[in-house]
């Protein structure tokens, strides 16, 4: 079987801010900005890897959804307890530090290494979704 990742969704709940994260802080490329019905899905993904992608997302935008279900995630959100992604860098100090500076992100965790082998920190971006960085050799 020929299989690998090419998309993973986060819900946004402010589209412009999380643009602001994931482009102009993280360094992502844009690959696509569609809006419909006010709403507004955004690709994005890091330069040089064509066939990996983030879709930032209007949160519940199904419309199988409950409205009970909407204040359920928007709720979860908040917390930050909906979404999570885990990125990776050969340099975690220098990154966890251009990311503390940019204001852009809530740190969660500085670089701590786990008892679980991995060196890693978190943050979470404008939505609440937590962004796990894991440094890699």
């Amino acid at each position: 079987m020929d299989i690998s990742i090419y998309s993973a969704f986060l819900a946004h709940n402010d589209p412009d801010a999380a643009l602001a994260f994931y482009r102009d802080t993280l360094g992502f490329e844009v690959r696509g900005d569609v809006g419909y019905g006010g709403m507004r899905w955004i690709t994005v993904g890091p330069v040089g890897q064509p066939g990996i992608s983030i879709v930032l997302h209007p949160p519940a935008a199904d419309p199988g959804i409950t409205d009970e279900e909407r204040r359920t995630i928007e709720e979860m959100m908040a917390k930050g307890t909906y979404g999570i992604i885990t990125l990776a860098t050969t340099d975690l100090d220098g990154t966890f530090e251009k990311l503390q500076a940019s204001d852009a992100a809530e740190v969660v965790q500085e670089p701590t290494d786990q008892p679980y082998g991995i060196r890693d920190c978190a943050f979470r971006d404008p939505a609440g979704n937590m962004v796990r960085i894991n440094e890699v050799h």
